[in-house]
């Protein structure tokens, strides 16, 4: 399902900043998809560049562009997993073994990698922008379409799996967003009450 975006607005020219009803529609109703539901078709090549596209247009302080991807397609993501299965077993960890059908059944994995950058901006800063990358990717792929879901797993934090993904020191994995077309409907979770998570500042000098 191609959807052709719109040309991104020249460096400095102003952006029209007007109210899309429609964004909030799709944000009351968001809901990811179970990452075993996922099958083909994924997000096509094309598809996949305007994900991207999408998902670095989110806030960098410093405008640092700290972040990189990867993607997983095909029997290279198979070849992948193969790899961690292999890690798994060589531990006798038949439960992280397990996980791995998360990462195999859909058809497309990318690998959001938060890269800091040696600068005067925090790097917890720098960290929440690859988050911000992976919600982003996450929202433009739900909103093509597809069904998407971001995880982690025991692989993100890994160091031999990180060695397999090609991390270099100071990189981390913010998540994997893996897509495809979801063979049933995601149910509605639980969402959490918001009135309890809010507080309102006072001076208390």
């Amino acid at each position: 399902m191609t959807i052709a975006l719109p040309l991104a607005p020249d460096f400095g020219s102003p952006v029209d900043l007007a109210p899309v009803p429609e964004v909030l529609t799709f944000l009351a109703r968001r809901r990811s998809a179970s990452a075993v539901s996922l099958s083909e078709p994924a997000p096509s090549a094309e598809d996949i560049d305007s994900l991207l596209r999408l998902a670095t247009r989110v806030p960098d302080h410093g405008k640092l562009s700290p972040w990189r991807f990867v993607l997983f397609q095909g029997p290279e993501k198979t070849r992948f997993a193969d790899r961690l299965e292999a890690l798994a077993q060589a531990r006798g960890d038949a439960t992280a073994a397990a996980k791995l059908a998360k990462l195999r059944i859909p058809p497309l994995a990318i690998a959001v990698i938060s890269t800091p950058k040696a600068a005067s901006i925090p790097q917890w800063e720098q960290e929440l922008s690859a988050g911000a990358v992976c919600t982003t990717l996450l929202y433009a792929a739900l909103a093509m379409g597809f069904g998407a879901n971001w995880i982690t797993d025991w692989y993100a934090y890994d160091a031999e799996a990180g060695a397999l993904l090609g991390l270099t020191p100071g990189e981390k994995v913010a998540g994997f967003l893996l897509m495809g077309t979801p063979r049933e409907a995601p149910l509605e979770r639980e969402r959490p009450n918001v009135a309890p998570l809010v507080s309102h500042w006072r001076d208390q000098a």
